[in-house]
C-alpha cells in the first residue's frame, strides 16, 4: 500500500480503526489528543529555559532532574494502582504536565533551584503518564495489532510535531518581532501554557470514557528476572542514550546556530506530512518480522543526520541533523516499543509475574541510558567545550547506538523461540 492509495481510501482506513476493541479506540484518541502537547513540552520549554538563561548546563540540569522524577513516580505510581482506577492515575500525569508549564513560567529568575523543581514536577507527570499509557497499551493490543496500534499513534505524534512546532514557533517569533503582545515573549509562552493545560484536561476526560482494569498482580517489585528481560535491559539503556541527548541538543544546537524558536518550528516542519503518512503505511503493512530491518534503517539515519552536523556545524548541518531525528525517532519506536511489549509477553508467562513488574523495571534501564547521555554532554561542555559537545557527543552517541542492531536482533529470535514453548 502507497502513500497515494492510501489517501484514496480514508473511510477503508477508518473502517479499519473502528475493527479495533473500543478500549483500544479510547487510549488511541486519548494519546492522539496529547500528542499535541509533547511538542511544546519536550522543544519549547527547553529553548524557553536557553532563551531566559543563556546557560546550556542549566537546560541539561533540567532534563536531568525530569528524568530523575520519572523513575521514582514510576514506583509511587506501582503503589498507587492498590487504591487508584489506573484511568484516574493517567489523567493526573498529563494535567500535571500542565501545571509544571505554569510552574515554570511562573519563575522570575530561572535559578538551578528552581529549574530543578520545574524539572521534578514535569518527570512526575511523565512518570504518570508513560507508566500507565504502557501498561494499556499492553492490555489492549496483541502482537499482530502492535505494529499498527504504533503505527497510528507515531503517525499523530509525528503530524504534531511537525505541526506544533511550526504553530508555536511562528507566533512566538512574530511576538519577538513586535507584530503581537508588544514584543513580549515570556507572555507569548504563557499563552501558549493555557493552551497546553486546556488540552490536558480535554485528554482527561476522553480517557473516562473507558472502563480500565488495573494490574491484577499487586507486587511489582523485583531485583532478579530472565535472562532475555536482562537483554531488553540493555537495549532500554541505549535507547535511553539517545534520548538524554536528544532532548537537550537540538534546542541548544538551534538557538545557537540556526537562529530563534520560529527556526525551530520551520526546521522540525520542512521533514513534512509524508514522514507521518510513511509511518502509518508501515504500521499498516509490516509484519513483527519486519521490525528489525524498521529498526536499523532508524538507526543509520541518525548516524548520517549527526555526521551532517559534526562536520558541517552550522545552520545547514543543524538542519539535517534535526530532519534525520524526526526520521529516526519514530522508525526507532515503531520497531521498539512492539519489540519491548513482545518481551513482556513473553517473560511474564514464565516468571507469572504482572506486566507491570517490567514496565517499571524497564524504566530504570532507559534511566541509566539517559543519565549516561546527559552526563557525557554535561562533562565533555565542562571539561572540554560546549562546542566540542554539541559537535562529537550526537557522533559517538549514534556509533554507540549501532550496537543495538545486533542485540535487538538477538532478542526478537530468543523471545520467538520461548513464546512457542
Amino acid at each position: 500500500m502507497s502513500v497515494t492509495a492510501l489517501l484514496k481510501r480514508p473511510n477503508e482506513e477508518y473502517a479499519v480503526f473502528l475493527l479495533l476493541p473500543r478500549p483500544t479506540r479510547v487510549l488511541l484518541i486519548t494519546n492522539m489528543i496529547y500528542a499535541f502537547v509533547l511538542p511544546v513540552i519536550e522543544i519549547f520549554v527547553g529553548a524557553y529555559i536557553m532563551r531566559s538563561s543563556n546557560d546550556p548546563s542549566i537546560v541539561a540540569v533540567y532534563q536531568l532532574t525530569v528524568y530523575t522524577g520519572i523513575p521514582i513516580t514510576f514506583c509511587i505510581n506501582g503503589f498507587l494502582l492498590n487504591r487508584i482506577k489506573i484511568s484516574h492515575l493517567y489523567s493526573f500525569g498529563m494535567l500535571l504536565s500542565g501545571l509544571s508549564m505554569i510552574v515554570m513560567m511562573s519563575l522570575e529568575n530561572l535559578s538551578v533551584a528552581g529549574v530543578a523543581v520545574a524539572g521534578l514536577l514535569m518527570g512526575c507527570s511523565f512518570g504518570f503518564f508513560w507508566a500507565n499509557r504502557d501498561f494499556l497499551a499492553l492490555n489492549t493490543t496483541n502482537d499482530s495489532t502492535r505494529n499498527y496500534y504504533y503505527g497510528l499513534e507515531t503517525f499523530f505524534y509525528t503530524i504534531t510535531y511537525i505541526i506544533v512546532p511550526v504553530v508555536v514557533g511562528s507566533f512566538l517569533a512574530t511576538t519577538e518581532a513586535g507584530g503581537w503582545l508588544n514584543g513580549n515573549v515570556n507572555m507569548a509562552y504563557r499563552i501558549v501554557t493555557v493552551v497546553v493545560f486546556i488540552l490536558t484536561i480535554l485528554s482527561s476526560i476522553v480517557i473516562h470514557r473507558e472502563q480500565f482494569k488495573n494490574p491484577e498482580q499487586k507486587e511489582f517489585l523485583f531485583f532478579k528476572f530472565h535472562s532475555l528481560w536482562k537483554k531488553m535491559m540493555a537495549l532500554a539503556g541505549l535507547k535511553g542514550l539517545a534520548q538524554g541527548y536528544l532532548v537537550t541538543a537540538p534546542a541548544i544546537l538551534i538557538m545557537r546556530l540556526v537562529g530563534n524558536e520560529g527556526s525551530l518550528g520551520l526546521v522540525q516542519g520542512i521533514s513534512g506530512i509524508a514522514t507521518a503518512f510513511m509511518l502509518y503505511v508501515l504500521g499498516r503493512t509490516t509484519k513483527p518480522s519486519d521490525r528489525i530491518y524498521i529498526f536499523s534503517v532508524g538507526l543509520f539515519i541518525f548516524l548520517v543526520g549527526t555526521l551532517f552536523n559534526g562536520i558541517l556545524f552550522s545552520a545547514i548541518g543543524v538542519m539535517v541533523f534535526v530532519l534525520c531525528k524526526v526520521l529516526f525517532a519514530p522508525l526507532h519506536d515503531i520497531a521498539y516499543f512492539p519489540t519491548e511489549m513482545r518481551v513482556i509477553d513473553v517473560v511474564s508467562r514464565i516468571e507469572k509475574r504482572s506486566e507491570f513488574a517490567y514496565i517499571f523495571n524497564h524504566e530504570f534501564g532507559l534511566y541509566v541510558g539517559r543519565f549516561l547521555g546527559l552526563g557525557l554532554f554535561i562533562g565533555l561542555a565542562t571539561y572540554v567545550s560546549e562546542i566540542f559537545a554539541l559537535k562529537y557527543a550526537l557522533i559517538i552517541i549514534a556509533v554507540i547506538q549501532l550496537a543495538s542492531i545486533p542485540v535487538a536482533k538477538h532478542i526478537i529470535k530468543e523471545a520467538n523461540k520461548l513464546s512457542t514453548l
